[in-house]
Order: structure tokens, then sequence, then C-alpha cells
């Protein structure tokens, strides 16, 4: 097994040292609260155009954020949704993660505030991210977007929500998509893959964290099985557009991730699957402490301006 990144070991020694629980130790307030303190960033890269807006969704208004580095120049969009495992998770908190990605790969990022569980379990969260397409692609020339050239993109808990709103758009005629880049996603509810074991403790995420999250978004196992909550369990995943699953060696979500990666290839979607063996959950938010996760940022960056150009 790949050892863990030195770099990357200091990030988590120092979150160890703060005395940084476990997320599923926490109550959920006091969970969001050390999310959104621990992943805020304090000095993010300047983005020429930032403003908060919100739309009518399914239940009420829907908090986005738009970053566009170059508003003078029409660019594609990409639509981000948050991890933090449906039920953490603030605008602020993937921030720096939305303001590297509009500047390095050239185009506008509409991060989604969608509804958290445990108060709006599964489909709400879902219900709010599909919507946050529909608008997106309705109202891109507005803030600079190319209704056109749109892709969707997540982290952790993000990456299940973009998948499930491609596969929600293939099956109901939704908007045209060139692109899902899934970050580390969260897949299936299943937690007895080989990365459970040997990662099951973390860093950063442990099994017992993933099935909190779990039982927070789906508050039944009939729930939990829908294709639209574990993705991978689709009866289908041909006839999709192209998509980039990133993996991480040292994450318990590693083997779904690449279960979902195959699963696609299997049925004929073009998928690339990157995978980082040491590397943990959550790398992309480390840009600025770890040079591997930099670099990462910047291939994914090179891939979405190839992809939506």
């Amino acid at each position: 097994m790949t050892e863990l990144d030195p770099e990357l070991a200091a990030v988590v020694d120092r979150v160890r040292a703060a005395g940084v629980p476990e997320w599923s130790e926490l109550s959920v307030p006091a969970a969001r609260r050390v999310e959104d303190e621990v992943f805020t960033a304090d000095d993010p890269r300047e983005v020429a155009f930032v403003r908060d807006l919100a739309f009518d969704g399914p239940a009420g208004a829907v908090p986005v954020r738009v970053y566009h580095d170059d508003p003078e120049r029409p660019a594609p969009v990409v639509v981000f949704y948050h991890g933090g495992g449906w039920t953490l998770g603030t605008l602020d908190s993937i921030g720096g993660v939305c303001r590297e990605v509009a500047a390095r790969a050239d185009c506008v990022v509409v991060s989604v505030d969608y509804r958290l569980a445990p108060e709006h379990p599964f489909p709400a969260g879902l219900d709010d991210a599909y919507a946050a397409l529909e608008w997106t692609v309705e109202n891109a020339s507005a803030f600079g977007a190319d209704p056109d050239r749109v892709a969707v993109a997540g982290t952790s808990a993000g990456g299940n929500l973009a998948a499930a709103v491609t596969l929600r758009a293939r099956e109901f005629g939704g908007p045209g998509l060139a692109h899902q880049a899934l970050l580390y996603p969260m897949t299936d509810r299943t937690t007895n893959r080989v990365s459970y074991r040997e990662h099951g403790d973390g860093p950063l995420l442990t099994r017992a964290d993933v099935e909190w999250f779990w039982g927070q978004y789906c508050r039944s196992p009939v729930t939990a099985a829908n294709p639209y909550a574990s993705v991978l369990r689709a009866a289908d995943h041909g006839d999709l557009p192209p998509v980039t699953v990133v993996t991480a060696g040292h994450d318990p979500l590693r083997d779904e991730g690449r279960a979902y990666a195959d699963a696609l290839d299997a049925d004929g979607t073009p998928v690339e699957h990157w995978h980082y063996p040491s590397m943990a959950h959550g790398f992309l938010s480390l840009t600025d402490d770890v040079a591997t996760a930099d670099d990462a940022l910047d291939r994914l960056a090179a891939r979405l301006r190839n992809e939506l150009q």
C-alpha cells in the first residue's frame, strides 16, 4: 500500500492536534460549525466576479453563489455541489475550491446551497440540485455563462448529487450536459468494500462517518437503495455525458468510486478514472498545502477546459 503523502500527513496531524473529532461523534449543529470553520479558506483566491443569488426551488429559495473570473467574456459553466455527507457544508466552506475551479478552468462556477439532511432527507437535496441545473441553463446569459456548454461537478456527497442529477437529466429529458466531474464520490450505501476495511479509521473520513451521513440522508434501507441515492445501483450507466472520476488511495470511498467508473465504462459512457494512491478524502480542498492536490486540480481544470470548449 502506498504511504500517505508527507504533506498531507502534516495536514492530518494539524487537524488531530486541533482536537477536531470525527463527524459521527458530534451533533449535527456542532458538526456543521466545525466543518464551516475548518474548510472555509482564510485567504481565498481573488475572482473578479462573485455574487450571491437565489432562485425559487421545489420547496423555497435555493441560494447559489456565482464565480466568474473574466465577466466580460462568455464562458462555459460548471454547476458545483459541495460535499459534507448531505448533512454538512456551506457556500463558504466550498468557496475556496469553487474559486480555484473558476480561475483555473476559465469557466463560470455556480455553487449550490441545497437543502441538508436530516431536516431535509432524500430526495430534497437532489431536487434542489436538479432545479439548480435547470435554473443555471435558463439564466446563464445573465451572468456571462454559455447555456450550451454546461458541466456538473461535486465532491463526495456532492459528487453523488452530480451523478444523480445527470442520471435524472437523461431519464427525464433534462438539460444537455457536456461533462460530469465526480470527485471522490459517494456512490453506494454499502460499506463493506476493501477500502472500508483498509481505511475505515480515516484519515479525514471514517466508516462511522459515512454510515452516519447515510443515516441522515436516507431514512430507510429502501430509500438508500434508490438508484438516485445509491447511484451505483442504477440499472443503466450508458448514454451519459463523459465523466472524470477522481479517487484517493487512503479514502474509504475509494472502491465505490472505482466501481462507479467501471460501471460507466461497461455501459459505454466515456470515462477517465484518475486515482491518487497517496491522497486521502477531501484532498482537493488542500491545494495550498499539498503539491499533489494542487497538481490534481490543475489537471481537472485542463480536463474541464477541454471538455467544455
